[in-house]
C-alpha cells in the first residue's frame, strides 16, 4: 500500500497540537519552537503533494485514499486532491508558520496575574492554531461529503477559543470590557457558523436518503454521486435538488462570508489578535468558497444554474457594500475585515459566472487574497502592538520613524487594491473578464469595487503613515528581524505571482475545466461586428469562418 501522503499532511499538525498542548506550563519557549517545527514539516509535506500532483493526469482526483469507516451508513474515509485543493493546501501550510512567528508573543502571560487578569496559556494558543490547520487541510482533501462536514464544523471549536480567549490587547478599554467584547465576537462567530452547519447537516442527510432510494445503497462519496448522475443512474428531482443545494450553499455562504450573512466577521477579526485574524480570513474562510466549487456545483449542477442570478446579485452587493464600509471605518482591523468581505464577493462572483476565466480567477483570488491579506494584516498587527491602538486617528507620520514598516504596509495595501504587477491583480482581472463575458452589466458594476478599494487603501496609508509625526509614534521602532522574516517572503510572493502566475494557472485550470463540464457550462463565444463597407461582406464572412474554426 502506498504511503498515505494526504493523511500525513493533516496528521502532522494534529500531532503537533497534542505535543504542544502537553508541554508543562513553564516551557513556553519550547512550545513556540515545537509548534513552528511542526508547521514547517507540514509545509514540506504539502510541497511533496504539489510536486507529486500531475495537472495533466486523467481523473478528477489524485493521491486518493479510501477506507471503510461507518459502513452501515455509507460513510468512508475518502481523500483526494485536484489542482484547486493542492493550491489551497499549499496556501494554508505556507501561512501557518508566518502566523506562528507573528504571534510569537501574543499569548505570553500578562505582567500581573489577578483574578481579572489571568495568565495566558501559551501552549494552548499554538496548539489551537495547529489544530485548525489540521482540520482545514482535511476539509480541502475530503471527497466524502460526511467526512468533509465533520471537519467543516469541528474547526469552529478551536477558532472559538482563539477568538474569545486570546483577543487583541489594543482595544483601549479595561481588561473586563475587552474580555466582554471578545466573548461577544466569539459567540457570534460560533452561532452563525453552527446555524449554517446545522442546515447543511439536514441537506447532507437528505442527499444520503436520495442516493439510498435510487442507488440501493446510500453513499456520501462525491465521485460516486457525480458518476452516477452522469450515467443516468441517479436523478435527483428538480425541487429536491434545489432544496439540497440551498442547504449546502447557506453553510458555505456563512463561512465565506457572503452578504447578508457576513456580520460575524468584522467583530471576530477586530477582537482577535492579528495572526488569528489572518487565520480566519486567509485560511478558514477559504473553506467556504472552495466548498462552493467542489460540492455545490458538482453535486447540484441544475440547482447551481438556477440560483446563479440571485447569487451573483448577492456577490455584487458584497463587493460594493464591503468596500463602502471599509471607506467609512476608523478602526484599522475592521477596515481590513470589510475589505475582505468585498474580496470574497469577487471570489463568489467568479465562481458563479460559470466561465473558465471566472473560476480560474476565483481560485487564484483565494490564494492571492490569502497572501495579500496576511501581509497587510500582520504588518498592521505589528503597528498596533507598538502604539497600543487600533484607531486610524491615533497615527501619523509613521513612515518617517519606521520606513521599512511603512513600506511593507504600503505594498500590502497596494496588493489589496489589486495594483498591476502584484498577485491579486491577475485574479481580479480574470474574475471581471469571466463575469463580463456572460453577465456584462454585473461585470461593469463590479469594477466600482476597484475604485473604492483604491480609496480606502490610499486614505488609510495617508492618515497613518504620512503627515506630521505624532508624539505617540516618535519613538516607534522599525520592523525587527523576526517580523521581517514574516513579511519579506509574503511580499516576495506577491511580486512573483504578480509577474508570473503561470504555475498557479497551470495547476488549477484542469480542475476548473472538470467543474464546468460537470455543470455542463461552456464559455460564451465572443461576438464580433464588422462594418459593411467595400469588401465588408467578405471581411465579415472571414471573421465568421475564423469563429467556426476556433469553435471546432
Amino acid at each position: 500500500m502506498s504511503f498515505p501522503l494526504l493523511t500525513a499532511v493533516a496528521a502532522v499538525p494534529a500531532v503537533g497540537a497534542i505535543a504542544t498542548a502537553a508541554l508543562p506550563a513553564a516551557k513556553r519557549t519550547a512550545a513556540k519552537w515545537l509548534a513552528l517545527v511542526f508547521s514547517l514539516l507540514t509545509f514540506a509535506l504539502a510541497l511533496v503533494v504539489a510536486f507529486r500532483f500531475d495537472p495533466g493526469a486523467k481523473g478528477p482526483f489524485q493521491l486518493t485514499e479510501s477506507h471503510a469507516w461507518i459502513s452501515d451508513f455509507g460513510v468512508r474515509y475518502e481523500l483526494g486532491v485536484d489542482g484547486i485543493a493542492v493550491a489551497l493546501i499549499a496556501l494554508t501550510t505556507l501561512l501557518i508558520p508566518f502566523i506562528i512567528l507573528a504571534g510569537w508573543h501574543d499569548a505570553d502571560p500578562l505582567e500581573e496575574a489577578t483574578p481579572n487578569r489571568r495568565w495566558r496559556p501559551t501552549q494552548g494558543f499554538f496548539a489551537l492554531i495547529l489544530a485548525v490547520e489540521a482540520m482545514v487541510v482535511l476539509s480541502f482533501e475530503a471527497t466524502d461529503v460526511f467526512l468533509f462536514y465533520i471537519f467543516f464544523e469541528a474547526m469552529l471549536i478551536p477558532m472559538y477559543f482563539l477568538i474569545g480567549g486570546f483577543g487583541d490587547r489594543a482595544g483601549g478599554d479595561g481588561e473586563d470590557q475587552a474580555a466582554s467584547r471578545r466573548s461577544y465576537a466569539a459567540v457570534k462567530f460560533l452561532l452563525y457558523n453552527l446555524a449554517g452547519g446545522l442546515i447543511m447537516l439536514a441537506a447532507v442527510i437528505g442527499l444520503y436518503a436520495v442516493t439510498a432510494d435510487q442507488l440501493g445503497t446510500g453513499t456520501f462519496s462525491l465521485q460516486q454521486i457525480v458518476e452516477a448522475r452522469a450515467a443516468g443512474k441517479l436523478d435527483i428531482g428538480t425541487g429536491t435538488e434545489r432544496l439540497l443545494f440551498l442547504g449546502f450553499f447557506f453553510a458555505f455562504a456563512v463561512k465565506a462570508p457572503l452578504w447578508p450573512l457576513h456580520t460575524w466577521l468584522p467583530g471576530a477579526m477586530g477582537e482577535s489578535t492579528a495572526p488569528v485574524a489572518v487565520l480566519i480570513t486567509a485560511v478558514v474562510d477559504k473553506v467556504g468558497t472552495f466548498a462552493m466549487l467542489r460540492f455545490c456545483l458538482q453535486l447540484f449542477p441544475e440547482a447551481s444554474s438556477w440560483a446563479t442570478p440571485a447569487i451573483l446579485v448577492l456577490a455584487l452587493i458584497s463587493v460594493l457594500y464591503g468596500a463602502l464600509l471599509a471607506v467609512a471605518q476608523r478602526d484599522i482591523k475592521r477596515l481590513i475585515a470589510y475589505a475582505s468581505i468585498s474580496h470574497f464577493g469577487f471570489i463568489i462572483l467568479g465562481i458563479f459566472a460559470m466561465t473558465s476565466q471566472g473560476q480560474s480567477g476565483a481560485t487564484l483570488y483565494m490564494v492571492n487574497h490569502g497572501i495579500s491579506t496576511a501581509a497587510l494584516m500582520l504588518v498592521a498587527g505589528f503597528l498596533i502592538s507598538r502604539r497600543g491602538s487600533r484607531l486610524i486617528a491615533d497615527y501619523g507620520g509613521v513612515q518617517k520613524v519606521a520606513p521599512v514598516l511603512a513600506g511593507t504596509f504600503l505594498i500590502g495595501g497596494l496588493a489589496t487594491l489589486s495594483l498591476p504587477g502584484l498577485a491579486p491583480f491577475v485574479s481580479e482581472f480574470l474574475v471581471l473578464v469571466g463575469t463580463f463575458s456572460r453577465y456584462p452589466v454585473i461585470g461593469i458594476i463590479a469594477t466600482l469595487g476597484i475604485v473604492l478599494a483604491a480609496l480606502y487603501v490610499l486614505v488609510l496609508y495617508q492618515r497613518t503613515m504620512t503627515g506630521p509625526v505624532k508624539t505617540e509614534v516618535r519613538s516607534m521602532p522599525d520592523l525587527r528581524v523576526r517580523e521581517l522574516l514574516v513579511v519579506a517572503p509574503l511580499v516576495a510572493l506577491l511580486l512573483f505571482l504578480g509577474v508570473y502566475p503561470k504555475p498557479l494557472t497551470d495547476l488549477v485550470n484542469p480542475a476548473v475545466g472538470h467543474t464546468l463540464s460537470v455543470v455542463d457550462k461552456k464559455d460564451p463565444k465572443p461576438t464580433v461586428q464588422v462594418d459593411a463597407g467595400p469588401g465588408g461582406g467578405r471581411a465579415g464572412q472571414a471573421v465568421q469562418d475564423q469563429d467556426r474554426e476556433a469553435a471546432k
